[in-house]
């Protein structure tokens, strides 16, 4: 398809991916916790007192390390994709 980019990572990525993909780790981390949080909810792992302080703990901004790590992930998952497969 000509009007789809491509998202493979040449030199970089433009901002707008940048921002995308930070958004992204930003998303995923707050799911991992959600879950994480949920889990322990359930199987009383936390005191009241400990939530508490969870809840009023600032969301930890993404970094530059963040979006490094997910360009990473991002480029080993097209390399999977790109690479023969034994099953085709």
């Amino acid at each position: 398809m000509p009007n789809i980019r491509n998202m493979a990572p040449k030199s970089g990525f433009d901002p707008r991916d940048r921002l995308i993909v930070a958004l992204y780790a930003q998303l995923k981390a707050e799911r991992e916790t959600r879950e994480t949080l949920e889990w322990a909810i359930r199987n009383g792992a936390l005191s009241d007192e400990v939530l508490e302080a969870i809840a009023a703990d600032p969301v930890r901004p993404v970094t530059s390390d963040d979006i490094a790590s997910v360009e990473k992930i991002i480029a080993l998952d097209e390399r999977r994709k790109a690479a023969p497969r034994d099953d085709d």
